[in-house]
């Protein structure tokens, strides 16, 4: 949970965000390093985007995406017979794909295609590999935290909301899988170091990323400049700017690690922390980042912190999003939680300060009880684990295949069907994210709310237990002294 520590010692540098206390250093962005950035961009993804689209125009010449849209074929008579018109799948527009194929016919693409597969001199591949482990070995927190901490929490950020808004993508219809989409390439860019690797999977996956944000940013400051109230590029910078590509580098490395873990009861080793940070940095300067804000622990900390004090303050919009993702998760599988359970998993993460702000409902002790019992289950599983090396190996190979079959084969992830990050949440004028209706609870309690009732159960007897013999101990000495 969020409290403030009583004993911390407090200096006139010391700055307080939502129930997050740090000391601001020289590491920390200055107000003009802040505005730089969030006027700067990946310029070269969209110069290669053009390019892309030349070579292979979007279906109907509109916007780059790969998609599954049927379109008819033309009929044929024959007397006065017309057969009836057959639809047939268009084919995937994979811009990875074209980049991969046309790269040496032009310098831009060739740039572009060199940039990425040459592997920076900082790059460790045995550390990248530790990296990928830190996330399976704790896996279950790693979500947690991902989902109601660094997605939900994050909707604080009223500034970047307002692109995320703009794209429909976090409507209650389709929240859920977007969540699975985003949770995909994590997935591919952890399970193998292959996958990571130039030609990999994930390597692929954060191209496609990197050429995706490059489509959105057009979009919108196509319709911005058609239309200036439609988005203000003056107050908000270019959308997914190169302060927002850091912001979001932040929320997968640096909100865990400082934020999240935490928060459940779980303390990194400093070589798990350098690991894992570096894994996030190769992955950053793949997506285009400014990668160097992650070369030490003490930049990516100083970073999120300077994010999380200057760039939340939420908005009604902020409002909507946070809503909606519980509005989309409740009551689903795999997990089949609660409504109240989502909140109460948010307003443990993120607090009850910044969770009274995203407009989250109060729940009551029962729920909070529920959380302690996950979080003790967690810290007791994550810690056994990493004491004994080879159940910490068999733990991070099981972790690795459950998270892909129910993330991505599962009926009710994926489906069997990875995405390819195509452009299907296009921004229109028309295009805002409307708030969705939580509702009152349908199911009886799901099996995981159960196991974190047990595990709370059994925390309390063991507590209880303890504080009965150690009385009886304390009488018992005490009786003979007197």
């Amino acid at each position: 949970m969020a409290l403030r520590n009583p004993f911390r010692r407090r200096t006139e540098n010391t700055r307080y965000a939502w129930g997050y206390e740090f000391e601001w250093t020289k590491d920390h962005f200055t107000p003009e390093q802040v505005e730089k950035l969030k006027s700067s961009y990946d310029v070269l993804a969209e110069e290669c985007l053009d390019i892309l689209n030349e070579i292979s125009p979007p279906k109907n010449n509109a916007l780059p995406r790969n998609n599954n849209d049927r379109q008819p074929a033309p009929s044929s008579v024959t007397g006065n017979e017309v057969e009836k018109k057959e639809s047939l799948p268009v084919p995937r527009r994979d811009l990875y794909a074209l980049l991969k194929e046309h790269h040496s016919s032009n310098p831009k693409l060739d740039q572009l295609w060199q940039e990425v597969n040459t592997v920076p001199d900082w790059v460790d591949w045995d550390q990248i590999e530790r990296g990928q482990d830190v996330f399976y070995r704790y896996g279950g927190p790693a979500l947690t935290g991902l989902t109601f901490q660094s997605l939900l929490g994050g909707m604080g950020a009223a500034r970047v909301v307002e692109t995320l808004a703009r794209t429909g993508g976090f409507s209650t219809k389709v929240a859920r899988g977007r969540l699975f989409e985003t949770t995909q390439h994590i997935l591919q860019c952890t399970r193998t170091l292959e996958g990571i690797q130039p030609g990999g999977e994930g390597f692929a996956s954060s191209i496609r990323v990197r050429l995706l944000h490059a489509a959105v940013r057009q979009r919108i400051v196509k319709l911005a400049h058609q239309r200036p109230s439609y988005f203000n590029l003056e107050e908000w910078g270019i959308p997914v700017n190169d302060l927002d590509q850091i912001a979001t580098i932040g929320t997968f490395s640096s909100s865990l690690i400082w934020l999240s873990f935490p928060r459940q009861g779980i303390f990194l080793s400093g070589q798990e922390i350098d690991d894992y940070i570096a894994l996030w940095r190769y992955i950053a300067y793949l997506l285009g980042t400014p990668d160097h804000y992650f070369s030490t622990r003490a930049k990516a900390k100083a970073s999120m912190e300077t994010l999380f004090y200057n760039e939340v303050d939420p908005s009604d919009m902020s409002k909507t999003m946070a809503n909606n993702i519980i509005y989309a998760l409740k009551e689903e599988p795999p997990t089949f939680v609660s409504a109240d359970m989502l909140v109460a998993s948010a307003r443990w993460l993120n607090g009850n300060e910044l969770s009274d702000r995203l407009g989250l409902k109060q729940v009551s002790w029962y729920y909070w009880s529920l959380m302690a019992g996950q979080c003790l289950f967690f810290m007791f599983y994550c810690y056994a684990y990493r004491l004994i090396p080879s159940l910490d190996k068999d733990h991070v190979r099981r972790a690795k295949k459950i998270f892909w079959d129910v993330i991505v084969q599962a009926k009710w992830g994926l489906g069997g069907t990875q995405t390819t990050f195509d452009f299907k949440y296009v921004p229109q004028y028309d295009t805002l994210t409307n708030l969705g209706d939580i509702g009152e609870a349908k199911m009886k309690t799901s099996g995981l709310e159960m196991r974190n009732l047990r595990a709370f159960g059994i925390f309390v007897g063991l507590v209880g237990v303890g504080t009965v013999v150690s009385v009886k101990i304390a009488s018992h000495i005490l009786g003979k002294m007197w």
